[in-house]
């Protein structure tokens, strides 16, 4: 059997991926799997044992500019695709995505496999054969792997964290960078912001306050990273003016890092855990192993910590009512308490 997994959406989502592709592996062992991915994305899975071909397509699209000859790429990729003859093509997607679902449809496998809003399964659209009724109440890992149900493929008996594998050269780079900053690995907390909405990140004060904390009770320095850019950059909004007054405050046990994605990653893996609002680094922390504790707020309007919360044996996250600014300093902490008295290398402690 011919799978074809298609993921058009950014890192985390993609990060979340793994555990289905991992799922699938394991049920399917002679089968065939493969991934359409974009430039942006496709390095997640770059050595993921479970893939046996990586499709990778330019995005058409940049904020407001458009490219025309990815799109010539996409458009002779797309006629590739047809030629493989996928047995099974997956739209993996937890929800409903009108455009993931049309490309599906359009790479001609035999089967095309996707979630439809709960009023639309009974009128699929041509060609999607096995359209799924969006779930309502799961997590984005278990929306996923419903995906395999059409397969035959029930949902695995124990859950499956999402996983990647760091290239080595970042692990060497991270503890240089340690090193020339006086800091050791286990040493210290990684407090990160990158939510869009400002009511999912900690203030200034609060950020202050818990690195105070975490430096005077439990001995550990707080490498402090965010989104380099300004926040209304229409393509990737940045961090910059939250991050100022932080910076401005110049607490010595608090070590700024501006820099690159994989960089970032590096460091969070040397971390004794981390925190960061809703965020496509949260969940990248999950994955690590010191955990993280992920920040969310307003569920009820904004996405929900029950389908995009932290998954991982040492990951958990608190779900303010209005805004993480509500959260007090003993909340934190008690939400933090096991991942700070336990090192990553001891036995793994939940939430």
């Amino acid at each position: 059997m011919k799978i074809l997994v298609i993921k058009r959406d950014k890192l985390g989502d993609l990060l979340l991926t793994t555990p289905m592709l991992a799922h699938l592996r394991a049920s399917l062992p002679q089968a065939r799997i493969e991934l359409l991915a974009n430039d942006y994305n496709a390095w997640v899975v770059a050595d993921e044992p479970t893939i046996d071909r990586r499709w990778i397509y330019r995005r058409v699209r940049n904020g407001r500019s458009v490219s025309l000859s990815a799109a010539w790429q996409v458009l002779m990729q797309n006629r590739a695709l047809r030629r493989e003859h996928h047995d099974v093509i997956i739209v993996a997607n937890g929800s409903w995505s009108p455009r993931a679902i049309e490309r599906g449809i359009s790479l001609g496998g035999r089967r095309v496999v996707g979630y439809l809003p709960v009023d639309s399964v009974s009128r699929p659209p041509h060609g999607l054969t096995d359209p799924l009724r969006e779930p309502a109440g799961q997590h984005e890992v278990d929306r996923l792997i419903g995906l395999l149900a059409p397969l035959g493929v029930a949902a695995p008996p124990t859950p499956i964290a999402p996983r990647y594998r760091l290239p080595v050269q970042e692990t060497a780079r991270a503890l240089e960078w340690l090193a020339a900053r006086g800091l050791q690995a286990d040493r210290f907390v990684v407090l990160g912001l990158g939510a869009r909405r400002a009511k999912k990140q900690p203030t200034t004060a609060q950020i202050l306050q818990w690195t105070e904390c975490l430096r005077n009770d439990f001995g550990l320095d707080t490498v402090f990273m965010w989104t380099p850019g300004a926040s209304d950059n229409p393509l990737y909004p940045g961090d910059d003016e939250t991050a100022a007054p932080v910076l401005a405050a110049a607490r010595p046990w608090i070590h700024p890092f501006r820099g690159p994605l994989l960089p970032a990653l590096g460091l969070i893996g040397q971390a004794r855990t981390s925190i960061f609002p809703d965020s496509g680094l949260m969940h990248f922390a999950a994955a690590s192993p010191g955990g993280v504790l992920g920040l969310f707020a307003d569920s009820t309007v904004s996405p929900s910590p029950l389908q995009w919360g932290p998954r991982g044996p040492r990951a958990s996250f608190l779900d303010a009512a209005t805004s993480v600014a509500e959260l007090s300093l003993d909340t934190i902490l008690g939400a933090l308490r096991p991942r700070l008295e336990h090192s990553p290398h001891d036995q793994p402690a939940a939430g």
